[in-house]
């Protein structure tokens, strides 16, 4: 089995591209949704993060509202960026481990049903939380900034603005493109046509699994 990272900035793309390599053959999972899960009522998780940062986070119902835990973890963007730093540092300290414990038994579980398996975990942080080696290959996906803004535009149904606004504060968390794409094994430009997204896709494919 071949386990592969796919990460890259947000609105990048990365989930486009994962279903690209689905529809080709691969298993993937994504962070994200394992984080999700992780966060209902009950899990450890989610009384880490409730303790952590206040039950102002959660919805009526109990559960966790996820943009109300963005602006307590990232803050306002006039907010000090050390202090910012530190409120995020501390939500992934409680967050990251267990889910890369999950992935890591997803992956297992993947080895078990098929030995020649393509395991692909979609992850933002792969490179930020330590986790690259975890991996035998690194896809990185990336687009052009203004295309990132109106992509997240689209997908939060909010104006240009505000979307440049946050996209601008959660990428102060990540590693920029260019420190990404130097531990890449892989890079997918996802500024272009989904026609060319597919071909760079169908190109890394070729590479990783020779025999389809």
């Amino acid at each position: 089995m071949l386990k592969v990272g796919l990460t890259g900035g947000i609105a990048s793309g990365k989930s486009v591209v994962g279903e690209m390599f689905v529809a080709l053959g691969a298993h993937l999972v994504q962070a994200d949704r394992i984080a999700h899960s992780l966060m209902q009522p009950g899990e450890a998780v989610y009384n880490e993060v409730v303790r952590h940062f206040g039950r102002e986070i959660l919805n009526p119902d109990g559960t966790v509202n996820r943009a109300k835990l963005a602006e307590a973890a990232f803050g306002p963007a006039d907010a000090p960026a050390g202090q910012r730093a530190s409120r995020i540092a501390e939500l992934n300290r409680i967050v990251h481990p267990i889910v890369i414990r999950s992935q890591d038994e997803w992956m297992r579980a993947i080895g078990l049903q098929d030995p020649n398996a393509v395991a692909i975990v979609e992850a933002a942080l792969i490179l930020e939380a330590g986790a690259a080696h975890h991996f035998d290959r690194l896809i990185v996906v990336t687009c052009d900034a203004e295309q990132r803004v109106a992509r997240f535009a689209t997908r939060q149904k909010i104006n240009l603005e505000a979307a440049r606004t946050e996209v601008e504060r959660r990428m102060a968390a990540q590693l920029p493109d260019e420190e990404k794409i130097k531990a890449a094994d892989f890079v997918v430009d996802n500024s272009g046509s989904l026609d060319h997204t597919r071909e760079q896709v169908l190109q890394v494919w070729s590479k990783l699994n020779p025999k389809r």
